[in-house]
């Protein structure tokens, strides 16, 4: 009888990074794109639908910004709480968790009848959105090849953005036959369905299993998925050479972890920039078509411009992460470098409101924000070590809604007045975005210091683990 090969040790880390972009990767990120999606539109459907729900509820203006603002700080304290139960508990249950909720909220939403209902319930709507994303970057972050893991996290978020940009159209489509409510009832109703079908697809991610020291026999189906000609290799221990051992368990442990050597300098940097390119899409998000509305642009022509700015801003962030994914971080100011000028344009009075111009300086410069925001997002998550990677990605979630949480109420104090007012609004739009180019570039000198630092010795699996 011939003998049994010699069951050997499987360096997860070389494995799945040395691989190249398979269908199971193409599947993973295709399910990720349709969380985000649904995501995303939930998200923007206060932005699009604002016009009907201030006329609907007799809001004044200043009550707009604390409605834009509940879903955020929702956001806020949802993705600091969704991440740290992701890199506990795992990503795939916090997924599945956070869009079943969001899926409610949104359709129990469309039955408000004053302004402080529909703010509760865009907080606890926001608690959803905030811990959904941290997990979905870090599962698609945890199973690609090492050249494609920031460009991964980018074309997920396109389904954000995509998702974003259905929201305006799906408004303009609902909205005149059922009112603001309708939209709601129809996108809630469309997330239950995914979250059903997520019971079935969404995977767990491998590199957290191994991490956490889960048996060898659940994680070897997984990377066999990756990798089918891995069934036929016997594995009796999982390692991750490129990871430090981390048995950071409590909340406060695992957020001291993303101070430890170089990252000392990179955590700052990393919520410093996302909190300055959160501030500027932020304000876009929420009163993007409001603004224009002020300016005396006809509010389906603000709407569509701001679908077709944010949808080609999503793929466009696709374009620059492919080619800027082995250069460098520095590159990804590009975007938001160019979006300066544009804000600063429509904010000087330079181009006349409605002329041809003025359209393409409004939508150019949607794009370069959104360009921009996507890149930064991309490289939120990718420093850190898998037992900490959504803690990490959590907190500079929860940086970026703490910007959101504010941009909409001093938006609506400072920027609606008037069209003066709004013209202000774009120079500042400006700042931030010069915030965020200052940001990369200082990442990117600091990222060169996590890149040379040895990585720490692989976590030895515990004893009957393996």
């Amino acid at each position: 009888m011939a003998s049994q090969p010699q069951a050997g040790t499987l360096d997860v880390s070389e494995f799945l990074g040395g691989l190249r972009v398979g269908s199971y990767h193409k599947w993973l990120i295709f399910i990720s794109c349709l969380v985000t999606f649904f995501d995303g539109m939930d998200f923007s459907l206060v932005s699009v639908t604002l016009p009907e729900i201030q006329d609907s509820l007799h809001l004044q203006n200043a009550m707009l910004g604390y409605v834009s603002s509940a879903a955020f700080l929702g956001q806020m304290i949802g993705s600091l709480a969704g991440s740290y139960l992701a890199d506990v508990f795992g990503r795939r249950p916090v997924i599945l968790v956070c869009t079943a909720f969001g899926a409610l909220l949104t359709f129990v939403t469309g039955f408000s009848q004053n302004a402080e209902t529909l703010i509760v319930l865009r907080f606890f709507g926001g608690l959803a959105i905030g811990g959904l994303l941290a997990p979905a970057w870090a599962i698609n972050i945890e199973g690609m090849p090492s050249a494609f893991r920031a460009t991964s996290v980018t074309i997920i978020m396109l389904g954000f953005s995509v998702g974003g940009a259905a929201a305006a159209q799906i408004t303009n489509f609902i909205a005149p036959a059922h009112g603001w409510q309708g939209v709601f009832f129809f996108a809630g109703a469309m997330t239950g369905l995914l979250a059903v079908v997520l019971q079935f697809t969404m995977p767990e991610s491998a590199r957290w299993m191994v991490a956490k020291g889960k048996p060898v026999d659940k994680v070897m189906p997984i990377l066999q998925r990756f990798d089918p000609s891995l069934a036929r290799q016997a594995v009796a221990r999982l390692v991750l050479s490129d990871e430090r051992n981390s048995k950071a368990e409590a909340p406060w442990s695992k957020t001291f972890e993303l101070f430890k050597g170089p990252l000392a300098w990179i955590t700052p940097i990393i919520w410093a920039t996302y909190f300055c390119s959160s501030f500027a899409i932020y304000i876009k998000a929420s009163f993007g078509v409001k603004f224009l509305q002020v300016l005396e642009v006809p509010v389906d022509i603000a709407r569509d411009l701001a679908s077709i700015g944010g949808l080609i801003g999503a793929v466009g962030a696709v374009l620059l992460l492919m080619f800027t994914e082995k250069r460098g971080p520095i590159w990804i100011a590009l975007a938001p470098l160019i979006g300066v000028p544009f804000a600063l344009l429509v904010g000087m009075g330079t181009v006349p409101v409605g002329g041809h111009m003025f359209f393409a300086v409004i939508l150019l410069g949607m794009i370069a924000i959104g360009v921009g925001h996507a890149s930064v997002i991309s490289i939120t998550s990718i420093y850190y070590p898998s037992a900490v990677r959504a803690t990490g990605g959590g907190w500079a979630s929860f940086m970026a809604k703490f910007a959101a949480v504010i941009a909409p109420i001093i938006a609506s104090q400072m920027f609606l007045a008037d069209k003066r007012a709004v013209l202000d609004g774009y120079n500042f739009v400006g700042l931030c975005l010069a915030g965020v180019v200052t940001g990369i570039a200082a990442l990117s000198v600091f990222a060169r210091r996590l890149n040379a630092a040895p990585a720490e010795p692989a976590a030895e699996p515990e004893p009957g683990l393996a």
